[in-house]
Parts: C-alpha cells; structure tokens; sequence
C-alpha cells in the first residue's frame, strides 16, 4: 500500500475518499494519511471518516520521504494555484481512475499527473490528456481529442472527436463541444450548454447553441 494525502476539504475532497476506496476494493494500492488544507481548516480538524487535516502545503513539501497526494478541488484556478503551491521533489501525482471508467483503446491513450477520472466515465482511442484534470461522473471524451490541464468537467459533459481543449477551463454540467472544435484557456461553459463554434480564450459562454456572455 502507497501513502497518499488529498489536497482540499470540500465536498469534493470527501469524495475522493470514497474513490480511493472504490480502487482499493478492486485493488488494493493506497493508504490514505489525511488531507492537507491552507484555508479553512486547522490541523487536526476532521473531514470524513476519522480522517484529518495533517498540515498545510509547506508541511506537504517538507516531507522528505516518497509521497503521493491529490489535489481534490472543482475549479480550474485553484488547482493551477495548488499545483504552483507545491514543490516537493519527493512527491508523486498519481491518476485515480475509478474502475468503472471505459477506456477500450486505452493503449492509444496518453494521460499525464495527477488527473482524477471518475465513475461511468468513457474515453475513446487516441486521446491525449494533460495533468491535473478533474472529470466528474458519466464523461464522455471522443476519439482524437486532446485536453490540456487544470480543466474542470462536470458531469455528463460529453466532448467529441477531434476537440482540442486548452488548460484551465470549467465545464457546467450536462455541457457538450461537437466534433473538431477548439476551446482555447480560462474560459466558462455553463450548464447544458451545447458548443457549436471555436472559443477563444477568457470567454463565458451559456445556452444551446452556446453563445459568449
């Protein structure tokens, strides 16, 4: 069993527990030590189960020996902000893929750090995923696509085939990209909202078809 700590203690954060747990009951591989908070809670502090805040990110990039963690936070701009907070050399960023998640051309796909896959989702062939990406339940990613990092998706957020997407950008649930598109970075897609265009970069779009804001 690896050691491992989540990063965060919101509703997500506890989430990522019961993730962990899904892995463990198909496989067993990690050791869940606590969490790691900076804002809103103090060490010592319990998030779910019995498990606790066990230190910030400096204690994090203290640690001298191997370590795992996961960043467990919904928004693009505070996983970027995390990931810039952590700098420990000894530290590793595993991919928790829920072992539900349907990857039939899995040799054909490349994912990067620190990505959290979760429950009922699907990927094609020939996708290339960045780091540190949150895919909420029921995602659907299309062949040929390619993600950045630090995105957001929602759940039931459907991409099609050959859509490029940029970093940081935030998926509303039930929201849709059509083939061959390209989102470009920081940019908001609301809730069911259906991209039928390429976007740029910064944009806040919503409705079907999405339209910027």
């Amino acid at each position: 069993m690896k050691d491992i700590v989540i990063i965060g203690t919101g509703g997500l954060a506890c989430e990522i527990k019961y993730l962990i747990d899904a892995i463990n009951r198909h496989e067993p591989e990690w050791n869940i030590l606590g969490y790691i908070e900076n804002w809103s809670k103090q060490i010592g502090d319990e998030v779910v189960d019995g498990y606790k805040v066990i230190g910030t990110t400096d204690d994090f990039n203290k640690i001298e020996n191997e370590i795992f963690a996961v960043i467990a936070v919904g928004f693009p701009d505070r996983i970027k902000e995390i990931v810039d907070l952590l700098h420990n050399p000894n530290a590793k960023y595993p991919n928790l893929i829920h072992p539900s998640v349907c990857m039939d051309g899995r040799d054909t796909v490349t994912i990067g750090m620190g990505n959290i896959i979760c429950f009922a989702s699907g990927i094609s062939c020939r996708v290339t995923i960045g780091d540190f990406n949150f895919f909420n339940s029921r995602f659907t990613i299309g062949h040929d696509a390619q993600v950045g990092s630090c995105n957001v998706f929602n759940p039931n957020t459907q991409i099609s085939g050959s859509v490029t997407i940029g970093n940081e950008n935030f998926f509303g649930m039930n929201s849709a990209v059509i083939q061959g598109k390209k989102v470009g970075n920081n940019n908001k897609i609301g809730a069911y909202s259906f991209v039928i265009r390429n976007v740029k970069d910064h944009e806040s779009l919503f409705g079907i078809p999405a339209i910027k804001q």
